[in-house]
């Protein structure tokens, strides 16, 4: 009785071994030697680059939450005059990069996600003189940004969130216009 319950037992631990091995993010945080991110403001969309560590050997999901200021122009229904429209609203853009399981190596694996532009023209020309104008969103200078880490999809590991002093204009951000915070 002892060799079967020994027996058993042995066989229960090895097929928990076997098919227990998932290893789960324990310190999701951006590896060195930069501890954050960089960006590139390409004029309407906003692209994050960066090197995670801590990950564990799931898929995930990268997703960058960019807010700005945009730049509009309004045409007339002929097209001949373009006057500068009355700036919209803030925008809020966002872009997510699915990384499967297999590109991560040690716990490590880069990200390069960028935002989907903005809704442009915009339905109803509310900046220009009436309805009929079209408003054309030509820039948007960015003001911050989160980037949230899912591993697995659907359960946040990382969030960190970015603001830009100044707002940044086309091409890349200086590091020194980027601060972050994780949270």
């Amino acid at each position: 009785m002892v060799r079967i319950t020994a027996a058993l037992t042995a066989a229960f631990t090895a097929v928990a071994l076997l098919f227990g091995t998932a290893a789960y993010a324990q310190n999701v945080h951006f590896k060195p030697p930069n501890r954050n991110p960089s960006f590139v403001d390409n004029g309407l969309t906003l692209t994050a680059v960066g090197n995670l560590a801590g990950l564990g050997n799931e898929d995930l999901a990268v997703t960058l939450t960019a807010t700005g200021s945009p730049t509009a122009t309004c045409a007339n229904p002929s097209g001949a005059n373009q006057p500068a429209g009355h700036n919209p609203a803030q925008v809020e853009l966002t872009g997510t990069q699915a990384i499967p399981a297999d590109e991560i190596k040690n716990g490590n694996v880069s990200f390069n996600v960028t935002t989907n532009p903005p809704v442009t023209p915009i339905p109803g020309a509310p900046e220009c003189p009436n309805p009929n104008w079209t408003e054309t969103i030509t820039d948007v200078a960015f003001t911050s940004a989160i980037i949230t880490v899912e591993q697995p999809v659907g359960t946040t590991v990382l969030a960190v969130s970015c603001t830009f002093t100044p707002a940044t204009a086309n091409g890349g951000v200086p590091t020194g216009n980027v601060r972050c915070t994780s949270g």
